[in-house]
């Protein structure tokens, strides 16, 4: 009998965001970035709007100027009149401190501020426009993700620990160095956060990288050498394929050491491609890991010379397009029925046994077969349909398979 591995998850504290708990056992939090101007309010709501209703559980948005840190309280006040509770995150750098004294709204607006010391100041004003955010924190009770980034790593503390490495009889690499540069100033400013006053349970901390082993490698040794909430993601992950796969990997690999209480997949956009995509990228992970569910997800065959025909391609598109569209309806009336897995096949080599592992399935006939589509349900063949109304015909059973499947919730 070959058992299945089993993910651990990395004891860390629990943080409220807003209302959405991060570490702590929680499950794994999906989360995105706007890439409007913040001051443009409404774009900047329609945005937020369109990332959370995708899935995005928390969004974060920058806060880099006057007219930005004016439109925050706005935007939450558009957001609470759509009745979308979800959390914003505000990403400062280099003035944070400024904008966070000078508009209190903002500071109540948020449900997180996100600070990176590489960014927060520089020589003797670091330590102090630090902690003035630090401050603000702990005056309005809201939690902190220290977020530190290899683009803009504390110069004076990678020059330290470069200077220390050329003395050894052996120096490392300086990958090496850099790595623990990052582990480093993230854990020492998170301590520094402590010590100002602000508690363990209102720390998340993050350590980006835009390389898969260099993520591997820093947030094995952030949750070797601490227990705060980790934030994972690459920091520039890239454009199509490439990013996707680049996260699938790296975070697919930490989480499955029970690393990562909440993740991002920091895609690029095609030129007026959705932003939810990274949205659907990290729900697909989660999914597909079996970490959470979202969706029903679809099993289809990739096709070969025995299914020439593009029915089944279609088929499969269709379904699992109706299957994201019930969704929204489905959720709020059936329990579990997220879990829901469904078969779409091409052909009988394989066809019947992946219909037959599925809760519902349909194997259809591939070139030169029968024409004929056998549907089993919960692996026993229930009826085998013929025609031209197939896709139509199995979108009903699987209609009906959810009606009588899931239970129904009770009314709020």
């Amino acid at each position: 009998m070959v058992a299945l591995p089993e993910i651990k998850r990395h004891k860390t504290y629990a943080v409220n965001v807003g209302g959405v708990y991060v570490g702590g056992g929680a499950p794994v939090v999906v989360q995105s970035m706007t890439n409007t101007d913040t001051a443009d309010i409404q774009k900047t709501y329609q945005q937020v709007k369109e990332l959370h209703l995708a899935g995005s559980e928390i969004v974060r948005i920058t806060v880099n100027n006057d007219a930005a840190a004016k439109a925050v309280a706005e935007i939450r006040n558009l957001l609470e009149k759509d009745g979308l509770n979800v959390p914003l995150v505000g990403c400062f750098h280099y003035n944070g401190h400024t904008l966070l004294n000078d508009y209190p709204d903002l500071c109540q607006a948020l449900a997180k501020y996100r600070i990176n010391p590489g960014n927060v100041g520089f020589g003797q004003k670091r330590d102090k426009q630090f902690e003035m955010m630090i401050e603000k924190a702990i005056e309005y009770n809201k939690p902190v993700r220290i977020g530190v980034n290899w683009g803009s790593l504390d110069q004076d503390l990678s020059t330290h620990l470069m200077n220390e490495n050329a003395k050894l009889d052996k120096p490392k690499d300086a990958d090496e160095i850099m790595r623990e540069a990052l582990v480093q100033s993230t854990l020492i400013s998170a301590k520094k956060a402590e010590d100002i006053g602000l508690s363990k349970d209102k720390i998340i901390i993050s350590t980006k990288v835009s390389r898969v082993q260099d993520l591997l490698a820093v947030y094995m040794e952030l949750a070797k050498r601490s227990n705060y909430a980790l934030h994972v993601g690459l920091t520039e992950a890239g454009m199509g394929s490439k990013g996707i796969v680049a996260t699938a990997i790296g975070e697919g690999m930490l989480l499955q050491h029970g690393i990562g209480d909440t993740i991002r997949a920091s895609l690029t956009p095609r030129p007026n491609e959705s932003r939810a995509q990274e949205v659907k990228v990290c729900q697909e992970l989660l999914q597909v890991m079996g970490i959470r569910s979202f969706t029903p997800m679809v099993s289809a065959c990739p096709g070969c010379g025995r299914t020439t025909s593009t029915y089944f391609q279609e088929l499969a598109e269709n379904i699992q397009s109706y299957l994201n569209d019930q969704m929204p309806v489905w959720s709020r009336q059936y329990e579990g029925v997220e879990t829901m897995k469904v078969a779409v096949m091409g052909c009988i080599v394989n066809g019947p046994g992946e219909s037959k592992h599925a809760d519902i399935g349909i194997s259809l006939p591939g070139t030169g077969e029968a024409p004929v589509a056998p549907v089993f349900v919960d692996g026993k063949k229930a009826q085998t349909l013929r025609g031209d109304n197939i896709a139509e015909e199995f979108l009903e059973m699987v209609t009906t398979y959810v009606d009588k499947r899931y239970s129904k919730k009770q009314a709020a």
